[in-house]
Order: structure tokens, then sequence, then C-alpha cells
């Protein structure tokens, strides 16, 4: 097929790094992947963060004459995509484009990680949320990649939408190629200190709030023998080290912004990942750790479980319980053995379920899918995230 992409609240190309951005660059592999063609439709940005109804009207409005200006671009130069394709909408990023021009050109319409929340019916992004909701109820697939996303889904489709699912997923070669060092984790190294790492952008609210955490709990286990290193730069670094006062700085070492090649390469010679993850989506970094051979510890929210298989690879509690998370990471720095299981099992977990081929193998079912959907008119089928 040919495949026009588009992602609301941040093209692939963006030059802000996040995991956003990452996981839509990740979408565009897989679809190519899997055989198709794809070209991004518009770089057109729907994001309103500040609940302005006034800024939403006019974001709504710019979609509209983009939307006609496509579809007047696609029958002028018979360049009409097969299918249209958005990566991640919700109300403070609708999809102003995708329902129109597919209505008008009689495509299949796929949606990628709809979130529905309905509070925001009547509040300040009633205008986001109802366009969300009618690119939701116009789309001939959606696909979820989130858990937390499902029951919205169901309230706008129905429960019998839902048919099969999509973990979260990267292309994790440059992570596997280097797993051979594996084999230096099945030595205990006597009298040597158990190496954690993290890997997060340094940004206000949830981003500083898990750094916080993070430095609290491991204050807690200061006396156990470990070392962390830290990946990742932002806005609040000096807060995010101000966090770690008190910690040994010898024990705490800031290695800043780091290339794709260079944080698998730290990943590898680390023994334990650690992230609170308050308020993330997945934490796409948890995948790149297991695909590392590393067990994690991680804080259960959003849609974690969907890519850490709690008790099998990698340890969760609540989020933003400071004194679990120091419990469970130093079951993990004294029991090697439990966190080598852990870190072999995570690298053939991710390798089965969020690596690029299995992802393009989906995501091209899902697009047959929505092509028969739309030929059929047959309502809505929704791929989702499996809850364990």
């Amino acid at each position: 097929m040919n495949v026009a992409f588009y992602a609301p609240l941040k093209p692939p190309d963006h030059p802000v790094p996040s995991g956003d951005r990452q996981l839509a660059r990740a979408m565009l592999q897989a679809l190519r992947a899997a055989g198709h063609e794809v070209s991004i439709a518009s770089r057109f940005r729907s994001f309103d963060g500040c609940g302005n109804a006034r800024r939403q009207a006019r974001i709504a409005d710019v979609g509209g004459k983009l939307a006609r200006r496509l579809i007047a671009h696609y029958r002028r130069t018979d360049a009409t995509p097969d299918a249209w394709f958005t990566y991640h909408l919700f109300h403070k990023a609708p999809d102003w484009l995708g329902p129109a021009v597919t209505r008008a050109l009689g495509i299949a319409y796929v949606v990628a990680e709809a979130s529905v929340a309905a509070k925001q019916r009547d509040g300040p992004w009633a205008t986001g949320y109802a366009g969300s909701i009618a690119a939701v109820e116009a789309a001939h697939a959606v696909l979820h990649l989130n858990p937390v996303d499902v029951e919205g889904i169901q309230h706008v489709r129905g429960a019998s939408a839902i048919a099969d699912l999509l973990p979260p997923f990267l292309d994790l070669a440059a992570f596997f190629s280097g797993s051979a060092s594996q084999a230096s984790r099945d030595t205990v190294r006597s009298g040597a200190r158990v190496r954690l790492i993290t890997v997060a952008m340094m940004r206000p609210g949830a981003k500083l709030a898990s750094y916080r955490l993070l430095a609290a709990a491991l204050k807690r286990i200061a006396n156990e023998p470990w070392d962390l290193v830290v990946i990742g730069d932002g806005p609040v670094r000096q807060q995010v080290e101000a966090a770690f006062a008190g910690i040994d700085p010898e024990r705490v070492h800031f290695a800043g912004a780091q290339p794709a090649h260079r944080v698998a390469a730290f990943l590898r010679e680390a023994d334990l990942f650690v992230w609170p993850a308050i308020g993330e989506a997945f934490g796409m970094a948890f995948i790149e750790a297991q695909a590392c051979g590393l067990a994690v510890v991680g804080g259960d929210s959003g849609g974690v479980a969907a890519v850490v298989a709690a008790g099998r690879t990698g340890l969760l509690v609540a989020p933003d319980d400071a004194p679990a998370f120091a419990d469970a990471t130093l079951r993990l720095v004294h029991d090697g053995r439990e966190r080598r299981q852990m870190g072999k099992e995570a690298l053939a977990y991710v390798r089965a379920r969020h690596d690029l081929p299995a992802a393009a193998a989906r995501i091209n079912v899902l697009l047959q899918r929505a092509e028969a959907n739309r030929a059929a008119g047959a309502p809505l089928a929704c791929v989702a995230t499996a809850k364990r």
C-alpha cells in the first residue's frame, strides 16, 4: 500500500527528542519494513497544551483548510494514497486532517494510540476532545499500545471492538548487537558494586518527580553496594543533581545526553535498570534496557506493565512509593542470581514482543483489516495491548 503518515502531536522529524517522536519513527520503520510505501502527509501540529478554547478553534480551522488542500493535491496529482495512518491523537492533539481526507478520497483510515479522556468533554479542551472523538469514530481501525486507553475507546465504540494486540516496539538491532556481554553478568564480581543505570530526559513535571523519587529511594539504601549512571540532560539538570545531594558524588555519575549507540553501550555495561516512571505512557527506555539483557525496577504507571513482565523481567512497584522502590532495588542488588535470570528473560521477552520485525507483521495485518473494513463498510476494528 501507499500510506500517508501523520503525527498531530509531534512529527517524526521534530527537532526535540522524546518518547513520542521515537515511537513515531518506529511506526514509520515498521510500515516500511512491512513493504509499504510511506510518506509524511503533513507536519501540522494540532497541539494545545494550555486548554485555550480560542486557540483550539483556530487550530481546528487551520486543520480544515489544510485537509482541503491535501484533498485537492491528491486529486490534482493523481497521487491518492491507499491508506492514512495517524499516530497518537488525544484531546490536546486531535487529528483534524485524517477524517476529512479519507472520507473525501474513500481510503482506509487507521489510528494508532488514541486516548479518550471523558472528563475533557466539557472542560478546557472540549474542542480538542470533540475532534479526537470524531477521529476515533471515523477510523476503520484503531491500534492500541497502552492498556489504559482501552476503556476509553470501548466507551466510544463498544467492547466488541477489541480484536487483537500490538505491544509498543522499537528497532532494537543496535541493542541486541552487544548482548554477548551478558556473559560478564554471569560471574559475580567479588567486592564490586552493582551498577545501576537510568536513562531519561531532565524536564519539569513527571520526569523531575521521577528523578527525585529515585534519589529518595537510593538514599534509603545509601550504605549498600551500588553505584548509579544517569544518562540524560535537559532544562532541570541542576534540580536533578540537587536531588542526589547527600549521596557520595563518586557513586552517582551524570553522563549527560548520549547518542543511541552510546546509550546501548552504557546499558550493556550496567547490571540493573532503575526508573520510577511517574506519569510515563510506556517508558521506552525499559524496552532498550531489557534488549541489553538488563533486569529492571520500575514504577507501575501508565503502560509500563505492557513493556515489563513483572516478576519475570523485572520488579514493578507503585510509582510514588520511594520505600517500595528502595526495597525492590535492594532485592536485586543483593540477589545476583535472580537479577541475571531476569536479565536473560528480558532479552528473550523484548526480542519476541517488542522488536521491529514482530511489529511490522502485526501492523501489516492491521492495515489489511482496515482496508477490508473500509470496503465492507464494517465498524471499527480495535487492536489492543493485552493486559496481564
